[in-house]
This record gives structure tokens, C-alpha cells and sequence, in this order.
């Protein structure tokens, strides 16, 4: 296999096809079917037919929290935190935005009524994210603090401020487990129309959860792939899960990840053998895929490190034309864009 580097995943997307809102309708969006020998441009509700009575959908039940909080130190300069992950008790792990980094032990005013107290780096002292410790007026905890005090992290292309509409749609129907600060956008195009229609063709579901971070979002620094390092994310596989993916394979099914985050959680299981951690997968091509047999994935980022995830799934000359033909008919691209069906290319 020829040795890939960053360069290889990068295409020229004009910002227009950025999609800054979402479909009028989630399912209503499109769906690039690149499971045949051409591309089929389709809509996301024909996703149904396009499936087999007996295959698993397994989705990321996670649910996005409202991680991003603003403040001021003592001094009256101002900053963001997003919280990354809630730890044990009242303290969180979280992103810091701020022109001076304030000194360990330093209280932070919390907009919403709440301080934050600054008890170090995390996850070691030379770590890149900072530990807090959350104090509000009666006692709530930091997801209850997050929700009153809160903003929805879009993603940094998406320009407009959050909003009531962003609180429901960037958010799938079945979010259950808090603890993202990015949504797992595949999942974004499912309404209880679909689900209901899945159902009815005997598509069998099941979850897995895999809090997506921030890190996503982090831009890959080294032409030498190798060299890059994966952020942690927490994930669980419940025993449930397992076995539907048991018996999926047993009859014959086809396990149908929606989005590049179940594919993570579900070939991190398999490559560790642990239902449940945290987990820095790094899925380039030459990865030989142990569960997922189709997935469901919107398209992402050039260079990014999901490019290169879908591209060892599906082939890197078939992914890098589909996305050829996904800009020539004008897809829209990213968290609120459209979606595409990929097949697990066979050694």
C-alpha cells in the first residue's frame, strides 16, 4: 500500500457549500449513495429502501451538553471555557480561552451566577486542558450548571451565534447520555418518521455512546500522518449492543455504523477488547476493519482526520471521487450538511 501523507486528503471546497444551517427537515437532506458502481444522488429518507430486513443500524446515543460558558478573572479580563468532560464531584476538564492565563487556585465569575476555581492542568501538569471545580448558588452540578448557563458549541465554521433552533437541531432525537461537545452529525438526519420506516422494513437498532470532543475539530499539524496524535474520548459498547452485533453477523445482517464516531467506538471494542474507556483510535488507510460493514457519515473537513477515517473504509480514490461529485452537485458540506452511504471496500 502506497504511504499517504496530510496532502492526500486535502480538495479545494468553495465556503458557500459550508452548510451554516440545517435542512428545513432532518430527513430531507441528501444522501450520496456510493455503494454502487456510480454515485446516486438521493434524499436521506430513501435511506430505508436502500437497507435489508435483518442489518443493524447502531447509533451514538450521546448527547451534547452546553459546554461553552463565559466569565472574567479577578482582574476583569475576559474568557470561554468549554468543558470537555465532568469529572468526579463538581469538578470538569475544559478548553480555555483567555488572553492571560490566570494562576492556579484563581476564582473565576461564571455568567449565570456560578464561579469556576482554576485547580490545575489536566490530565497531567504539562497537560493542554485545565481542571475546575464548579460552585453554584444551590448546589447544582456541572451538567445542571451547563444547562442554565450554557451556550451549544457549534463548530468553529459555523458562523451565526446559538440559538434556540441550534439548541433542537443540533441534537439527534435519540440523545440520551450527556456528555459531547459536538454532535454526531450523521445521526442529525434521523426523525421518528425514518426510525418508524427502519423499523417497519425490520432494520434492527441498536446504541453505542462515544462523547465526541473538541478535539475533533483539531487540524492535523504533520504532513507525516504517523506523527499525529489522536485526543481521548470516552466510549461504551453496552452488553445489549454486543450481542445484537452478534446476531447481526450470525444472520447474515449487515452492521451499519451512522457516523464516523460509532465507527470509532465499535473498532476501538474490537481492537482492545474493553467495552468501555477512552479511546485515541487513529483510522488511516491499511486499517482492517473488524464490525462495520456500511456507514452512514456526513462530509468532513479537508485534511482532517475523518477523512482519512472514511477513506480507509471506503478506498481513498473512491472516497476522493465521490467528494469530486458531491462539490460538482453542490452538496452542502459539514455538521449541518448532507450525508453520504459508504460500503467497507474488501481487501
Amino acid at each position: 500500500m502506497r504511504a499517504f501523507t496530510l496532502s492526500d486528503f486535502d480538495f479545494n471546497l468553495p465556503p458557500e457549500l459550508v452548510a451554516q444551517h440545517p435542512a428545513a427537515e432532518r430527513s430531507a437532506s441528501r444522501l450520496l449513495d456510493g455503494t454502487g458502481p456510480a454515485p446516486v444522488d438521493r434524499i436521506f429518507n430513501q435511506l430505508p429502501s436502500l437497507l435489508r430486513s435483518g442489518d443493524l443500524l447502531v447509533f451514538n446515543d450521546t448527547r451534547v451538553v452546553k459546554a461553552r460558558l463565559f466569565g472574567e478573572k479577578p482582574t476583569g479580563g475576559k474568557l470561554e471555557l468549554l468543558v470537555e468532560r465532568v469529572l468526579q464531584g463538581a469538578e470538569v476538564v475544559a478548553h480555555m480561552k483567555v488572553s492571560k492565563k490566570p494562576p492556579v487556585g484563581t476564582t473565576l465569575a461564571m455568567t449565570g451566577g456560578f464561579t469556576a476555581t482554576l485547580l490545575g492542568r489536566w490530565p497531567e501538569e504539562d497537560g493542554a486542558l485545565f481542571r475546575f471545580r464548579f460552585d453554584g448558588p444551590a448546589g447544582e452540578d456541572p451538567y445542571a450548571l451547563m444547562e442554565r448557563c450554557g451556550h451549544v458549541p457549534l463548530p468553529p465554521y459555523i458562523t451565526h451565534a446559538d440559538s434556540a433552533a441550534d439548541e433542537s437541531r443540533y441534537q439527534t432525537v435519540f440523545a440520551r447520555v450527556p456528555g459531547a461537545v459536538a454532535a454526531p452529525t450523521a445521526a442529525l438526519h434521523f426523525d421518528a418518521a425514518l426510525l418508524s420506516e427502519l423499523d417497519a422494513r425490520g432494520v434492527q437498532r441498536a446504541s453505542v455512546t462515544l462523547h465526541v470532543g473538541a478535539g475533533t475539530f483539531q487540524p492535523v499539524k504533520t504532513e507525516n500522518i504517523a506523527e499525529h496524535a489522536m485526543h481521548a474520548e470516552r466510549y461504551d459498547v453496552p452488553q445489549a449492543t454486543q450481542r445484537a452485533i452478534a446476531e447481526c453477523k450470525a444472520r447474515g445482517g449487515r452492521v451499519v455504523a451512522v457516523g464516523t464516531t460509532t465507527v470509532r467506538t465499535l473498532e476501538s471494542w474490537a481492537r482492545s477488547g474493553e467495552a468501555s474507556g477512552d479511546t485515541r483510535i487513529f483510522i488511516t488507510p491499511g486499517f482492517e476493519f473488524a464490525h462495520v460493514d456500511l456507514l452512514v457519515t456526513n462530509f468532513h473537513l479537508p485534511k482532517s482526520t475523518l477523512m482519512m477515517l472514511v477513506s480507509a473504509f471506503a478506498g481513498y480514490e473512491r472516497v476522493m471521487a465521490l467528494y469530486a461529485h458531491a462539490i460538482r452537485e453542490r452538496y452542502r458540506f459539514f455538521s449541518y450538511g448532507d450525508a453520504m452511504l459508504l460500503e467497507r471496500v474488501r481487501p
